[in-house]
């Protein structure tokens, strides 16, 4: 894979709850230009991105009811609603964790749908929703069958993790996201993923987009291989 090819897989992320204006500036100034297919970033940088990507084929991309999943529905869609009038191409959302594991898939499904019509009815662009599982507290049949659920929502991503929880992303929970959504819903893979070798694992398993904090230094080991 050419560096130009995986640079346009990856979400370049900024989610550190203490990085303000300023700091998130100078990252956006630095990864503007690299090609990745999103700059990620806190809710309140989102203006931010939007002015300084402006005509960049890089997407904002944020987060919403983020990183426990457990916001009031209502909340969650008028967060993504606003978030789009904002600039934000992309929403990142959390499933109901704890709805989901108490086998409320009607609610879970209802919660996610929200956002998603929110999303399409803004008057702002065109976005897309990506649904976070926290795979970190699913086991492999919970992580197939969120994985339905949020294409039943009518997200067109489904996501492995926040990078606050339990753990990040596996090969293995890639490997089950891709066989439950198919071959036309995104899979996106985020939280660990650090180094070269671990991005191609991700992508080799099934995933298009990779969420990570290091993707210069990816795209550098990319670039020394040749």
């Amino acid at each position: 894979m050419d560096t130009s090819t995986l640079a346009a897989s990856i979400d370049q992320t900024l989610l550190s709850p203490t990085t303000g204006f300023e700091a998130a500036a100078e990252w956006i100034e630095l990864n503007s230009d690299k090609g990745f297919a999103a700059l990620c970033v806190a809710p309140f940088i989102v203006p931010l991105a939007a002015q300084r990507l402006a005509g960049s084929d890089t997407k904002v991309c944020t987060v919403c009811g983020f990183p426990l999943g457990y916001s009031l529905t209502e909340s969650k869609a008028e967060e993504a609603r606003h978030l789009v009038g904002l600039g934000a191409q992309e929403i990142d959302v959390v499933m109901n964790i704890a709805a989901f594991l108490e086998g409320q898939d009607r609610f879970v499904t209802d919660d996610l749908k929200a956002v998603v019509d929110s999303v399409e009815r803004s008057s702002a662009g065109e976005a897309i929703v990506k649904v976070i599982l926290e795979t970190g507290h699913l086991d492999e049949g919970q992580v197939a069958r969120a994985s339905r659920l949020a294409v039943d929502a009518g997200a067109q991503f489904v996501k492995t993790s926040t990078g606050f929880g339990p753990r990040g992303a596996s090969v293995r929970d890639v490997e089950i996201m891709r066989e439950a959504v198919g071959p036309d819903i995104g899979v996106k893979a985020a939280g660990g993923i650090r180094d070269l070798q671990t991005a191609l694992e991700m992508i080799e398993a099934g995933a298009n987009r990779l969420g990570t904090s290091s993707g210069a230094e990816i795209l550098g080991a990319a670039a020394a291989r040749g």
